[in-house]
């Protein structure tokens, strides 16, 4: 029974430290979004966490959110210094997320940026 019981208990550890891994790893999807940067914050209570939003239509009704992690530090300056104005961001998705990654499966890996293809010349 007791042979039993250790080999039940390590097939549950080795399938929870499995799916760990592969959620912290692997990539849903990855892309670029672009428009404007209206929104760039540290919020959190337990697990303060960088949350954004872009912009992507004229009138704002399509808003892109999204999360940075702790680790990308310049891409955290980048946006708080381009807020208010029309980015290209890089992003990677998720499958889930962690409590301390963000409240978001989109995590923004790089940022520039870019001309408002709705600028009057």
């Amino acid at each position: 029974m007791r042979k039993f019981l250790m080999i039940t208990l390590a097939v549950i550890v080795l399938g929870l430290v499995s799916y760990f891994t592969f959620l912290y790893n692997a990539t849903y999807s990855e892309g670029v979004r672009s428009g404007e940067l209206i929104k760039v914050s540290n919020k959190g209570v337990i697990f303060k966490t960088w949350e954004g939003e872009i912009s992507q239509g004229i009138s704002g009704a399509q808003i892109f959110s999204f999360s940075v992690l702790d680790s990308e530090a310049e891409v955290i300056t980048q946006l708080q210094e381009m807020e208010g104005q029309y980015v290209q961001v890089n992003y990677v998705e998720k499958y889930r997320t962690f409590p301390w990654w963000g409240d978001t499966r989109y995590f923004i890996t790089s940022v520039k940026k870019v001309n408002s293809p709705f600028k009057i010349k």
